[in-house]
């Protein structure tokens, strides 16, 4: 609140604390009381209630996925605007609420909270192509940085007991201290969206540990699926190893071909998301699996899907360096295997493939 003193914000904080009933065990049915015909009462189970930020995103989508077939009543928060688009949940959108707010708006974001009541909150919105956040790095900062306090403030104002989770990233390591990458290794950002990234998570841990909400991030390095944005580098490949085998272009620029990421599948990853949720105390847990690729070699294993030599159609071009480049991105995810019994189940190969054959058969319905 405006003019508020950090011991104002306890007090109110610790204020709202005393009077919210304990959280219900994340994940168990909740139980209602009602009554009757005869007025007797009775006990009813209630499905949970998730609220997602970024629904339409990649990763929106395959949790929403994932949420309902367990189960949950999923609500999907959207920014209202006349480019956005519904594509990747089209096939959900009977099964789930839909409501237009915004992370740089707090008060769109208490309406949502008490309108919906969730028990579970997964805060996946951000403004996330790095390249982008080098040319817009005031609006990366006020939604992938201050969105999640703005977030994180209105579930204390409105419930402490809501469970939430923040997509941190590998990013935030940028020229890393150490190789693989843990939980406690410092962070070093190497661009505006690594720098917001941070800002983020530590506002969660400074939530979690000033007002004892259940928070908690997950330091989620690069996982890819069909779904992914054609901006980002697996998807401009397997889509253009698709689009030449068909004969719809030549070649594809790409940037520095040696740099390597640890790169996952996104429906592996979303379920790490919940699994964190659903454990009696919140943390932070590096989800990765543990190896890396290069461009070079994802190049390699695309184009070998579609029958064609990568080296024929791949073309370096400088404007697609960053600024200034990342170290060695590799996660260590021996906390999420052992806390969360987490692991990934599809290689960095078979996801290579699978993305190209997505592509073939889309472009094959045009």
């Amino acid at each position: 609140m405006h003019g508020e003193t950090d011991t104002d914000r306890l007090a109110r904080a610790n204020a709202i604390r005393r009077r919210t009933p304990p959280a219900h065990p994340a994940g168990a049915p909740r139980r209602a009381l009602f009554r009757g015909p005869c007025g007797i009462g009775q006990t009813v189970s209630m499905a949970p209630r998730a609220l997602i930020t970024g629904i339409t995103g990649q990763d929106g989508s395959y949790l929403a996925e994932f949420l309902l077939d367990k189960g949950y009543e999923v609500t999907g928060l959207h920014r209202r605007s006349s480019t956005v688009t519904f594509e990747r949940i089209s096939h959900l959108t009977d099964r789930l609420t839909l409501v237009s707010a915004d992370l740089l708006d707090e008060a769109s974001m208490l309406r949502v909270l008490r309108d919906h009541r969730p028990n579970e909150v997964y805060n996946l919105a951000a403004q996330s192509f790095v390249q982008t956040s080098f040319a817009q790095p005031v609006l990366t900062g006020e939604v992938t940085a201050l969105g999640v306090t703005r977030l994180l403030d209105a579930i204390l104002l409105v419930d402490p007991s809501i469970r939430f989770y923040q997509a941190s990233s590998s990013e935030m390591f940028g020229k890393v201290a150490e190789v693989p990458q843990t939980e406690g290794t410092p962070f070093h950002p190497r661009s505006p969206y690594g720098v917001a990234k941070v800002y983020g998570h530590w506002i969660t841990v400074n939530y979690r540990e000033s007002y004892g909400l259940h928070a908690s991030s997950g330091i989620l390095f690069n996982h890819e699926s069909p779904r992914r944005g054609l901006e980002f580098v697996t998807r401009k490949v397997t889509h253009s190893a698709a689009a030449i085998k068909r004969g719809m272009k030549k070649t594809v620029a790409l940037g520095n071909l040696d740099a390597q990421r640890d790169w996952g599948y996104a429906p592996d990853y979303v379920r790490a998301m919940w699994l964190m949720t659903q454990q009696d105390a919140p943390g932070d847990y590096v989800v990765a699996t543990g190896e890396t690729h290069s461009v070079r070699e994802l190049c390699q294993i695309a184009f070998d899907q579609v029958g064609l030599a990568w080296q024929d159609h791949v073309v370096v071009d400088e404007q697609f360096f960053r600024p200034a480049e990342v170290d060695l991105l590799i996660g260590n995810p021996a906390r999420a295997s052992g806390h969360l019994g987490w692991k990934p189940e599809v290689g960095f190969e078979e996801l290579i493939r699978l993305m190209v054959d997505a592509d073939v058969a889309a472009l094959a319905k045009l």
